[in-house]
């Protein structure tokens, strides 16, 4: 049977970002699809504000689409597709950066619809919550909180983030660029944000929604660290893997390493794909 890779996207992102690497997995004779969460792909409800030239102070208060979105939604959507999928055959379910959130939930919910978990530089909750890994000495070196020039508006009154990905401010987009894709060039960089939405939910979970040994832990698992990760970076990556294992001694983490930024093997995805592929049997 053919196996069917669905791929969930993180922060800010929807499954056009996924559109080389499906690519590349389809082409090794396999499915592949990217999964649009909820208020995300063609649901983004983009405001005219956003458009050239902005109206920041406009956009600031337009609403949100992500507001009221939570992470049982988006856990709810990508179990939809994985149910459609596994009628099929196999599937690989593969999330990078806060999509690892949102997989986390879906083997929780539903562990015997897959037939391998892959986390791609994403993110894995076992011991606590997302709020106190952030604040953990493992992602001291993240430079996420550098690109907070590009936020606009009160998330509290919006129901979400919101951050100007359309930003000409130099120091921001040196920041972005650090954090997601150092090991591109300028060009590649500004493309990728372009492949970003403004918007995302507020909801990162919370004690209830970590990896529960029971389910999760029954799946077959790979995390891909990438060790040029700048946004997430590979000591707190480690300590995903380390605390996972712990859970679940008798199943532990398969693990690979890329010498790569948080989004680079999205942007050239070749080698992540040879490595995905390899899943399938």
């Amino acid at each position: 049977m053919i196996t069917t890779y669905v791929f969930v996207p993180g922060s800010f992102s929807n499954s056009f970002m996924f559109g080389p690497l499906v690519r590349e997995v389809a082409l090794h004779g396999h499915r592949a699809l990217a999964v649009d969460l909820p208020g995300h792909g063609y649901a983004a409800g983009y405001s005219a504000a956003y458009q050239a030239p902005q109206d920041l102070a406009a956009w600031a208060t337009a609403p949100s689409a992500q507001a009221g979105v939570t992470l049982a939604d988006t856990v709810e959507a990508t179990v939809d597709v994985v149910r459609r999928a596994a009628a099929h055959g196999p599937v690989v379910l593969v999330a990078h950066s806060r999509g690892g959130l949102t997989a986390t939930g879906v083997a929780n919910r539903v562990p015997d619809l897959l037939h391998h978990l892959v986390y791609a530089s994403a993110w894995c909750c076992v011991d606590t919550t997302p709020a106190e890994y952030h604040a953990s000495a493992e992602n001291a070196g993240s430079v996420l909180d550098r690109t907070i020039g590009a936020a606009v508006g009160n998330p509290a009154e919006l129901g979400a983030l919101r951050f100007n990905y359309r930003t000409g401010d130099p120091a921001v987009l040196a920041a972005l660029h650090e954090a997601l894709l150092a090991d591109g060039t300028e060009a590649e960089m500004l493309a990728f944000l372009n492949t970003l939405e403004p918007d995302e939910n507020l909801d990162g979970g919370g004690m209830a929604d970590r990896a529960d040994p029971a389910t999760w832990g029954t799946v077959a698992r790979t995390y891909v660290r990438f060790t040029a990760d700048r946004s997430l970076p590979v000591e707190l990556q480690d300590r995903f893997i380390a605390e996972a294992d712990r859970a679940v001694p008798g199943r532990p983490f398969a693990v690979r390493s890329l010498d790569a930024s948080h989004v680079g093997p999205l942007v050239r995805p070749g080698e992540l794909a040879e490595l995905l592929v390899g899943l399938a049997g």
